[in-house]
Order: C-alpha cells, then sequence, then structure tokens
C-alpha cells in the first residue's frame, strides 16, 4: 500500500501490482479537505500502514496534517520520504534522469515499508 498526497502514483502501482491511496485525486490544484484527511487516517490505522509519502512537487502540508490525524487516532505513522512525482532530482540527487528517479522511488518506497 502506497499512500502519497496525490494520486499520481497510480500508474506506478498499477505497473507494480499495488494499491495507491492519495488525498487528492491526479490534478493538484484542488486541496484535501478535512473528510478527506480524516477519511484517510483512518485507512491507515485501519491497514496499520508503516509510513506515508511526501512528493517533490506537492507542497508536504497535506502528508504532515494526515500524519497528525494519524497520530490523534493512536497510532504513528512515519513519513518515508520524498517521492519524485512531475519532477527529476537536482544534480548531485541521486534522481537526474527518469530511470533514476524511478530507481530512487522504489528504493524510498522499499526502504520505508519493509
Amino acid at each position: 500500500m502506497l499512500v502519497t498526497a496525490h494520486d499520481a502514483f497510480n500508474y506506478f502501482g498499477n505497473a507494480y501490482g499495488f494499491e495507491v491511496r492519495g488525498l487528492q485525486g491526479i490534478s493538484t490544484d484542488a486541496e484535501a479537505g478535512t473528510a478527506d484527511v480524516s477519511d484517510l487516517a483512518n485507512f491507515i490505522v485501519e491497514r496499520q500502514i508503516k509510513a506515508i509519502f511526501v512528493e517533490s512537487s506537492v507542497p508536504p502540508k497535506t502528508i504532515e496534517a494526515l500524519q497528525a490525524a494519524v497520530k490523534a487516532k493512536g497510532f504513528n505513522v512515519a513519513i518515508g520520504g520524498e517521492l519524485y512525482s512531475d519532477s527529476l532530482g537536482g544534480e548531485g540527487s541521486g534522481a537526474e534522469n527518469y530511470i533514476l528517479t524511478v530507481k530512487v522511488n522504489i528504493d524510498t518506497i522499499v526502504d520505508a515499508l519493509k
């Protein structure tokens, strides 16, 4: 289970056989509401998900709010790291091209969820 700020990683989940949940839809233009945060927090607690992920192209405040909502329900979820979505990493990031970006994302996800 991959939980991120928005549904941009659905293609990734489909390709590698796992479910993706996001606070927002594909577009990042609309903010997630409190009901969205609460619903996803309940899902995380029910599934005992270890980590959630921020994205390079989305401000981290919604994922931080989700983490706080999960904590308020008595469960701790880690922020597993930053995933590259809609952008490459800067020089020296290890994600300077598409192939490296995919590798960094996979490594970040695996390290946080193992």
